[in-house]
Formats: C-alpha cells, sequence, structure tokens
C-alpha cells in the first residue's frame, strides 16, 4: 500500500470529477489516498502545501522517524503546482495537453513520470522526452437502459468554448429538414441575442444542477454531437458510448481515439492552432451534412451494432483501468 496524495484544483467541473474517480481507483489497489487542494491559479494551495509539509514534519519528529515524513506519491493533475513537489518521494503529473502551459512544461524535470490519458499525450511528452506511462482513465457509466429513445440528436455544450456549438448551430438552421437537435448550453457561453428560430432546435441555455438531469438527456436520444476541438480525455464522449449513442466526433486526435468506425461516426476536421501542448481542430462543415445524413438514413441493424460495439468499448474501457494504473505505479513503488 502507498500513500498518495492528489493535488488538484477542486473545480466542481470536469477535474472534480477526475479527481472522483482516479481516488475511488486507487482506494480500490488498497492505497491509501489524501487531497491537497489547489485553485485556479498555480500559487492557489501554497500556504496549505507548506503547512502540511511542516505537520507531517512534527509528526515525523513526535514518532522518533517511526511515521513517514513524506507521501510515496504526489499525483497533479491538470496543472503543476510548485510548493507540494517537496511533499512526496515521488512526483506523477497527469496532464490535458490543452491547459499544459509553458509555466507547467518548466517543471517537467521535477517528475519521475507522465500518466498520460491518450495516446496523443503520450507521443507529446514522450517527444519531449520525459518518462510516460499511458493509463487512458474511464468515465462514470450513465447508461439506463429502461429510457425509450427518440430519434434527435443531443450536443452537451456546457460551459465549454471548444466544442464547436455556435458553428453546429448555425449549420442546422441552414436544415429544417433534419431531425430535432437539442443542445444544452451554459449561460456563461451562450452567444447573446443570437438564440436560432429553427423550429428543428431546442437550444436550452442554463444549468443542469443533477446529474441525473443530465443521464435522462443523455439516454433519451440516439445520436450525440461531441464535436471537440481538443480533449484532455473526453468524459462527454465516453459517457455517450456507455449510454449506447452513436456518437459524432471530429476525426483527429485524441477524439478518433475513444471513437472508431465500427462504433460511431467520424467528421473530417482539420488543424486550425496549437492550444499550449495540444493541437486544435475544426470540423469540416460540408463533411458533417454528409455524416448527418448518412445517421439519419442509418438502417436500424447498423445502428444496434454500432451502439451496441461502443457500450462494450466503453465496458472493456472501465474494467481495464485498474490494471493500467497498477501497472503505471508498480516501478515507482
Amino acid at each position: 500500500m502507498a500513500r498518495i496524495n492528489l493535488i488538484a484544483w477542486d473545480n466542481q467541473r470536469g477535474l472534480s470529477h477526475d479527481l472522483r474517480l482516479l481516488r475511488q481507483a486507487l482506494e480500490g489497489l488498497g492505497h491509501q489516498v489524501s487531497l491537497t487542494p489547489g485553485g485556479p491559479k498555480r500559487r492557489d494551495g501554497a500556504w496549505a502545501a507548506r503547512w502540511l509539509r511542516m505537520r507531517m514534519f512534527v509528526v515525523w519528529l513526535i514518532s522518533g522517524g517511526r511515521r513517514p515524513r513524506q507521501f510515496d506519491f504526489n499525483i497533479f493533475l491538470e496543472h503543476v503546482r510548485p510548493a507540494c513537489l517537496g511533499l512526496a518521494r515521488r512526483n506523477v503529473l497527469i496532464p490535458n495537453p490543452e491547459w499544459f502551459s509553458a509555466h507547467d512544461k518548466r517543471w517537467l524535470p521535477r517528475f519521475d513520470c507522465i500518466f498520460t490519458k491518450t495516446r496523443v499525450a503520450t507521443e507529446v511528452f514522450a517527444a519531449w522526452g520525459c518518462p510516460t506511462s499511458y493509463i487512458g482513465f474511464l468515465s462514470t457509466d450513465r447508461h439506463n437502459p429502461k429510457q425509450p429513445r427518440q430519434p434527435g440528436f443531443l450536443h452537451l455544450a456546457g460551459a465549454s468554448r471548444m466544442k464547436g456549438t455556435e458553428r453546429l448551430l448555425a449549420l442546422w438552421q441552414r436544415h429544417p429538414e433534419w431531425p430535432l437537435l437539442v443542445v444544452q448550453q451554459s449561460p456563461l457561453t451562450a452567444h447573446k441575442g443570437g438564440e436560432p428560430t429553427a423550429v428543428n432546435i431546442d437550444h436550452r441555455v442554463g444549468y443542469v444542477r443533477e446529474a441525473s438531469d443530465i443521464a435522462q438527456l443523455q439516454n433519451r436520444y440516439r445520436f450525440h454531437l461531441c464535436l471537440s476541438e481538443a480533449e484532455g480525455w473526453g468524459h462527454y464522449i465516453a459517457e455517450a458510448m456507455g449510454c449506447c449513442a452513436v456518437v459524432i466526433t471530429c476525426d483527429a486526435p485524441p477524439m478518433n481515439e475513444l471513437v472508431r468506425p465500427d462504433r460511431g461516426l467520424l467528421v473530417k476536421a482539420r488543424e486550425v492552432t496549437h492550444l499550449n501542448a495540444a493541437r486544435r481542430y475544426r470540423f469540416d462543415e460540408a463533411d458533417l451534412e454528409m455524416v448527418i445524413q448518412d445517421a439519419v438514413a442509418m438502417a436500424d441493424d447498423k445502428r444496434h451494432d454500432m451502439q451496441a460495439h461502443a457500450r462494450e468499448w466503453f465496458l472493456s474501457n472501465n474494467a481495464g483501468f485498474p490494471a493500467r494504473l497498477a501497472a503505471a505505479l508498480q516501478p515507482l513503488l
């Protein structure tokens, strides 16, 4: 058993989700897990880290050296918190490349290994000379087989500005013959005064407080439009596959690592810029039009096969995560 310290901003969004899933997996492997929370800025939590280091030192002194002075591992999620590096014997980073800044990169020599969620992240950090270990990731199973399916399209935009939402809405307005598109978007990112008027678009601007309400949406619609421009992992892609949806996403990494032609539909995309340590892509509108038309015309048996393969991949990926995580940790113990 190792004493592991997770370090990240508990932001009540994606990072909080990652923290919860990673903690459960580590505890399932028998490790003792603590959390040192940070904030949106890299120096947030520095005083907490110094206090924790002092407290561990005092406990070590009082115990006559019988209690450990450090954690066995720090595992940083997304960003490096320099004040926390001395809290453990070993330092591990699980990055989201699209948020990995030049400041973070300066601290890479202090890390014993980079645990990567995607193959493209492995390539990036290996090219920088970092020891890497691919672990992938896992996502929450929100599948409800009892909920009836509707032949519509769902786009969960949330508060992200990197899901192609505005371009998707503009494209759908040019096709009144297409089925219903439901878009769930945060008020923080919704375009003010430009609400779509097409009858086949249900643009819902607001906050969804309950996970059960999101799950209901995820299980209601056959097709999910997950047109990410960049991803660290892609929970909303993986969760959609877990819900037996046919996912439509960009044929660009890492999105096309999760979705393959046997378990989803891929749209041509082109690189438009670098985004920190990642590349940012935009979907090709003409190709998306063809993919939508193919989806609408898809035979039931082909769609059922695709949905089944998506669910199989989701279950296999989740089941294999603890073993991949254990294999990455083992050489560092």
